[in-house]
């Protein structure tokens, strides 16, 4: 698409606000295109995208607005980019392209936005695997989905390994194989490992698991069924048996799910409801004629959610901007189904199908089983919204008494809370998570690998500054660079005086030391409930035991020792996996491969002298001796 556009950059202006878009107002062109309001620092404060950009722009300049939100942005616009495409339909890819990226305040804009899990047929390999995959679709192979959750996935796997029994093992173990593993015993797997099964009557379970994945559930199963007749026609009545344990892992996906429709084999359903000045958005998948889950978001909706049609409602206009960055990185339906008309729906679904490469529909179902399908998920958003907002009021109410509590101005936007782990020093981690008005932002979370040499093992004030001097020293230098940053309100960290006084040492040195800091010390035996709180210049002190604030601040220390504990028991692990052959020069994946499989393991390749290393493939004597020495000397 960038072959189809066309920069137009701002020109040097002193004017702002609606003087300043008049003025731009005289140079645009009556063509599609994406323009960019510019705030202070740069701050780019909306896209938008428009038919015509002079049309659509000179009514900024007007001084009509539906809000006082969009007056407001106006007045605070101090320059504009604008760039012109060859179709609105490439406008609009553009937008949401933009409004991921650079995330304006004054956009709706679509949070929590994670990839999805899918399932995946592996086709680079003479067996194919059946197996999860999440990301970008980089290996050849053939991709389902996406599903809700790992969960979803976990479920799906689990009833195809029954039906189809695919291989699931990496190439590795598959190749090393000298006999069927446990899950060939338990019927979930047909062994081509060992050549227990046939190229050709594997690659028939495969196009079978192919089918079904697409749709083809019913002409699967009856093949199956009368297969399994056959079978039993002629007396084979272990291979019946088996064809009928198959038939049962596939009529079981039909009980297991709430919803299967009879009339849509691939629609996403979406239902948005509004309320309070909140949005929550439901999706359903549905593929194969399976429900393969659901999941809500939550959109930051700013009230000024515009476009050209001054006929579209809010909600038409939060849909729209939801359904643009939705898609933006996801595969795209033929069907989607909506509870509402989203603004410029044609447009959209244009849009769409220029992305995908096919025909996709938007529709809006007003009986039958489409609108039974957006009902059940409308009702399900308009439940996820007041559970949301249930918990949000009584979020507010703890941040408030934290606040309260620790002596703060106002309530705590950004709590960060620290905590280390290690066994006597090693593989020392340090662990930050971070809370706020929406609850744990896990997005937030950082570790820390403990990297300084000169700490004495098992130093845990030591610990504390260094983990504490690399998060607020990268907070400054993004602070110094123009960036806001992810400024804290309050920052917890786990135990007394001691490490106290050693996060407020570091944060002195690095000049923030306006941010509240608190130490959180257990209680006698580590008994919750007697948690004692130290702050600078203050007597220790303890809060009410049944205190709800009470019980969030051991939520949140607690989650941090979780985190921490998490982060360091991963690093053991990777260490106690690191094989001593990536230590020698020389040695790389091909040899080391080749060195295993001579010897069975590292412990084998050290007890080899160095004539029996040099008969391995690719292994000469120099190596060979230096490998030898490598093992001697350790």
């Amino acid at each position: 698409m960038n072959d189809a556009t066309t920069d137009i950059p701002p020109p040097e202006n002193a004017l702002k606000g609606a003087a300043l878009i008049k003025d731009e107002v005289t140079r645009l062109p009556d063509a599609p295109g994406v323009y960019r309001m510019i705030g202070e620092d740069d701050e780019v404060l909306y896209v938008g995208k428009a038919k015509s950009l002079k049309k659509r722009v000179v009514q900024y300049a007007q001084g009509r607005f539906h809000t006082n939100r969009i007056a407001h942005m106006v007045d605070a616009t101090r320059s504009m980019v604008f760039v012109t495409t060859r179709t609105e339909a490439d406008a609009l890819l553009l937008e949401i392209n933009l409004i991921k990226s650079l995330k304006p305040r004054f956009n709706v804009l679509l949070r929590d936005d994670k990839s999805f899990p899918e399932i995946m047929i592996r086709r680079d390999h003479d067996a194919p695997q059946l197996r999860k995959h999440r990301g970008a679709h980089t290996i050849k192979g053939d991709y389902f989905g996406p599903f809700a959750s790992a969960g979803a996935v976990n479920s799906t796997l689990n009833t195809l390994q029954k039906a189809f029994l695919l291989r699931s093992c990496s190439d590795s173990v598959y190749e090393t194989r000298s006999r069927p593993c446990m899950l060939h015993q338990i019927k979930r797997c047909a062994a081509p490992c060992t050549g227990l099964v046939g190229k050709d009557d594997y690659q028939a379970l495969v196009d079978q698991a192919e089918d079904f994945l697409r749709g083809k559930s019913r002409a699967v199963m009856a093949k199956m069924a009368a297969e399994m007749e056959a079978a039993a026609e002629d007396l084979e009545f272990e291979r019946a048996a088996r064809l009928r344990d198959r038939i049962r892992a596939l009529a079981a996906v039909a009980q297991e799910s709430q919803i299967n429709p009879e009339t849509v084999e691939e629609a996403d359903v979406v239902a948005l409801h509004v309320e309070g000045g909140q949005a929550c958005v439901q999706v359903f998948f549905f593929r194969a004629g399976q429900n393969w889950g659901n999941r809500a978001y939550f959109p930051r909706v700013t009230g000024n959610a515009e476009d050209e049609d001054d006929t579209a409602t809010e909600e038409q206009r939060i849909l729209t901007a939801f359904l643009g960055q939705f898609y933006d990185d996801k595969p795209i339906p033929r069907l989607i189904l909506t509870n509402l008309e989203p603004a410029d729906r044609d447009l959209l679904a244009e849009a769409f199908a220029l992305k995908s490469g096919r025909k996709v529909e938007i529709s809006t179902p007003k009986r039958g089983e489409k609108a039974d399908l957006v009902n059940h998920a409308l009702t399900n958003a308009k439940e996820a919204l007041g559970r949301k907002m249930a918990e949000g009021s009584a979020q507010t109410k703890l941040l408030t008494g934290v606040g309260e509590a620790f002596g703060l101005d106002a309530p705590p936007e950004r709590i960060e809370v620290y905590d280390n782990s290690h066994i006597q020093g090693t593989n020392a981690v340090g662990g930050m998570i971070v809370a706020g008005p929406d609850g744990f932002m896990k997005s937030q979370y950082r570790k820390f690998n403990i990297k300084s040499t000169e700490l004495t093992p098992g130093d845990d004030y030591g610990m504390m500054k260094e983990v504490l001097k690399r998060r607020f020293a990268r907070l400054v230098k993004e602070e110094e660079g123009g960036d806001s940053g992810a400024r804290p309100d309050l920052v917890l960290v786990d135990g007394g005086k001691g490490q106290l006084d050693a996060a407020l040492e570091v944060m002195a040195d690095l000049g923030v030391d306006d941010i509240a800091v608190v130490g959180v010390a257990k209680g006698p035996d580590r008994d919750a409930g007697l948690e004692r709180f130290f702050m600078p210049d203050k007597v220790p002190f303890m809060l009410e035991p049944k205190s709800p604030v009470l019980y969030y601040l051991q939520r949140l220390r607690d989650e941090a020792h979780r985190f921490a504990i998490g982060a360091h028991r991963t690093r053991r692990s990777m260490d106690l996996k690191k094989n001593p052959l990536d230590e020698i020069e020389g040695v790389g994946p091909g040899r080391k491969k080749a060195l295993l499989h001579a010897f069975g393991s590292a412990k084998g390749v050290s007890r080899a002298g160095v004539e029996d290393l040099m008969k391995v493939d690719g292994v000469s004597q120099p190596l060979a001796e230096r490998i030898h020495a490598f093992f001697r000397k350790s």
